[in-house]
């Protein structure tokens, strides 16, 4: 299929500083459009140990499918590289700051910019997957560390800045209360009933 023809919500190109027009932002800004840039990356090395050009990853995040030809427009009216459909925006945005390539720089999220009401919020929230991950670890977490109380969970959890396990913890009040409630439960249970063999005996 020829590019043209290729449609997507979420494009991704990069801009190198000395090519982009002195009003590339204030140009973004126009548009409208819902757009995250990376903060500066002028510290990437290439294979051989080179540094890289200066530049920036930059998001284009549409309300509806637009065509790879629109797209293109756009990054050749600001001299960017030809746009490329993103797959995952979480993904992207995450490499924005290297956070899962700990082997490269990682940059600063206050660096970053957003136009066009960007919501980073949504973008850093956990895919089901990663909350039933969560979840499971979390059981096991309050198993190993004989947790007996729910204020007691959280407490760990956020004195030790296990915050994506804390952020699934206290939204999932019902379920983790529940399960300790019932660990404390059978534990009495099962003290009453040795306590009453050895006095039977």
């Amino acid at each position: 299929m020829s590019k043209k023809y290729i449609k997507s919500r979420i494009w991704a190109c990069v801009g190198y500083p000395e090519s982009l027009p002195g009003d590339w932002l204030d140009k973004l800004r126009d548009t409208g459009l819902q757009v995250a840039i990376s903060p500066l990356h002028d510290k990437d090395i290439d294979p051989t140990g080179e540094s890289k050009k200066p530049h920036y990853h930059i998001i284009f995040n549409y309300d509806g499918p637009t065509t790879y030809e629109h797209v293109k427009e756009l990054c050749d009216s600001l001299n960017m590289t030809i746009p490329i459909k993103l797959e995952s925006l979480r993904g992207m945005y995450r490499y924005h700051l290297h956070l899962d390539n700990p082997e490269k720089y990682q940059y600063d999220d206050r660096d970053r910019i957003l136009l066009g009401g960007f919501d980073s919020n949504s973008v850093n929230a956990l895919t089901k997957t990663e909350v039933d991950k969560y979840k499971n670890e979390i059981l096991s977490f309050i198993e190993d560390n004989d947790i007996m109380e729910y204020c007691d969970l959280l407490t760990v959890l956020l004195s030790n800045d296990m915050n994506e396990m804390l952020n699934v913890a206290s939204s999932h009040t019902l379920l983790f209360n529940t399960f300790i409630t019932s660990r404390r439960h059978k534990r009495k249970t099962e003290v009453n009933i040795i306590s009453k063999k050895e006095k039977d005996a």
